[in-house]
């Protein structure tokens, strides 16, 4: 089965000709589904681009979200938006479970988060716009009575964020944790499509794996460890990651698919 794989397409920073161009690309690229590895829109645009997605491509499309999808919202209501938006053609991924392509591939997937548990999260001075537009983590990385805008230098409620970016990973991965089992018991080959990279050697910035300060909001230590495990169970299978790269990019360099094996 041929599949279209795009990820962060950022749809709310482009007009509607340059999204209509995407959809153009992928009704004649010949696949057989499109598969979107999240960042299509932020909050208050996503609603409304899945919709033209769902309009305009003719070709399934099983999507997960990003940490931008999140941006200007709250983790419970983009999530509300993404179940909501869903049509025969076009599924959330954490609510489609498993997905046959064909008798012997499976696709799965969630959008993970960046859940603090690689690299040095304490020591890092990186403070991540994630930090600052999405809800949760605004309102657990600051204390009480004070801006996020204020304390964009650093955080001074950095273990209360950690805490949550933990729990973020450790939910993503438990969500996942169901339908990638019954795929890898059911199929051969088992795609898992997801945004934030579940490997440290699947982050990349600027042309080399990601450096300590960078890790922690950059991948999901919990899918990683996840995926691990349930390949090592299921030697015989074939399983093909589909990630965000995660870091500034040298040009040519493309998001691309990760091998657990």
């Amino acid at each position: 089965m041929k599949l279209a794989w795009a990820t962060d397409i950022h749809l709310d920073r482009v007009d509607e000709d340059e999204a209509r161009s995407l959809c153009h690309t992928a009704n004649s690229s010949g696949a057989e589904a499109l598969l979107l590895g999240g960042d299509i829109a932020n909050a208050l645009a996503l609603r409304r681009w899945l919709a033209f997605l769902g309009a305009h491509v003719e070709i399934p499309i099983y999507f997960v979200l990003g940490n931008h999808d999140y941006y200007g919202g709250g983790i419970a209501s983009v999530q509300e938006a993404a179940r909501n938006s869903q049509t025969a053609r076009l599924r959330w991924l954490p609510t489609a479970g498993v997905v046959p392509l064909d008798e012997r591939t499976a696709l799965v997937g969630h959008g993970g988060w960046g859940d603090a548990r690689l690299g040095d999260f304490f020591g890092s001075p990186v403070i991540l716009n994630d930090y600052i537009y999405i809800a949760e983590l605004r309102d657990a990385g600051v204390p009480p009575g004070t801006r996020a805008l204020d304390s964009y230098g650093g955080f001074e409620n950095k273990p209360a964020l950690k805490q949550i970016l933990g729990d973020l990973g450790e939910r993503a991965a438990k969500q996942l944790h169901p339908p990638l089992v019954e795929a890898l018991e059911r199929f051969e080959i088992v795609v898992v499509l997801t945004h934030v990279p579940p490997f440290r050697d699947a982050c990349w910035h600027a042309g080399e794996i990601s450096n300590e300060q960078w890790l922690p909001g950059f991948t999901c230590k919990a899918t990683g460890d996840l995926l691990a495990q349930e390949v090592a169970r299921h030697a015989d299978r074939r399983v093909t990651v589909l990630c965000d790269l995660h870091g500034a990019q040298p040009p040519g360099r493309a998001s691309r698919p990760w091998p657990c094996r």
